[in-house]
């Protein structure tokens, strides 16, 4: 086996146990199945392809290949599982640095196939299929609303590796007309404006946050923790299977405030 080439294939390899890769896909997508607490569960994870046919995906990015291909590998789970009273887990391991930006993308229609991605994530997890989204790196953009976000429960590292945002510091400057030192310095007095991972922990998305001591090399004491963490993540899941948990941190007031009076009105 080729040495992986980033977090989400360095974590996909150990967390499977190095078990071998679903035949058939683009070599961005990686998928392996594999046993967790002894229940079968299918790893997926969007990795670097230097060979990329659209260079714009060629570093992790989720393009037109991307997003149909973890389409394509969600749906034929819930097909292969469709008459299983017991439905496999499904865990994204998430390093993705943005979706794809090109003008061969757009014109071949990227928000269709990123739209695909999160679709199947989401029949997915309402058909019965825990979907659980492990973040050891970036989450950035369409591409974590693509392979990620649609998770019942997301956990990610506590490090400076990890980031998530919407846009990266460069483009959110300058659409905010800011300098990206204005745009840091806001961001440490409003929390959906920063990156780091432990603002983004105030938001109540999180299941967990854990400290791996090395992220990019883990060694087997930091491959146990995160198996225990998504064993605690898909119990809970199963225990309640819906999205409220996500609304539950001090910085998610205003949002329970807004469906509370949706639900008086409506």
């Amino acid at each position: 086996m080729k040495q992986p080439t980033g977090r989400g294939e360095i974590w996909l390899q150990q967390l499977s146990g190095g078990a071998a890769r679903l035949p058939g896909l683009c070599p961005s997508v990686q998928v392996a199945d594999a046993e967790l607490n002894g229940e079968a569960v299918r790893f997926i994870a969007v990795v670097p392809d230097a060979a990329n046919h659209y260079p714009r995906a060629a570093h992790g990015e989720v393009g037109l290949l991307e997003g149909w291909t973890l389409a394509k590998v969600v749906h034929e789970t819930m097909a292969q599982d469709a008459e299983k009273s017991h439905k496999r887990p499904i865990i994204a391991v998430i390093d993705v640095p943005s979706q794809a930006y090109g003008r061969r993308e757009e014109a071949f229609g990227i928000h269709q196939a990123l739209a695909a991605a999160a679709g199947a994530y989401a029949e997915a997890r309402l058909a019965g299929h825990v979907v659980i989204g492990l973040i050891v790196g970036k989450a950035m953009s369409g591409a974590f609303l693509a392979h990620g976000y649609q998770a019942n429960r997301l956990i990610a590292f506590d490090d400076g590796g990890v980031l998530i945002h919407a846009m990266g510091k460069a483009a959110a400057a300058r659409i905010t007309l800011r300098s990206v030192e204005a745009l840091e310095k806001l961001a440490q007095t409003i929390p959906p404006m920063a990156y780091d991972i432990k603002n983004y922990h105030t938001l109540g998305l999180l299941e967990a946050l854990l400290d791996i001591r090395q992220p990019d090399a883990p060694d087997a004491a930091d491959v146990k923790k995160v198996h225990q963490a998504l064993t605690a993540a898909i119990a809970a899941a199963r225990s309640e299977p819906g999205l409220q948990c996500r609304l539950r941190a001090e910085n998610r007031r205003s949002s329970q405030t807004v469906r509370e009076r949706m639900r008086q009105l409506w």
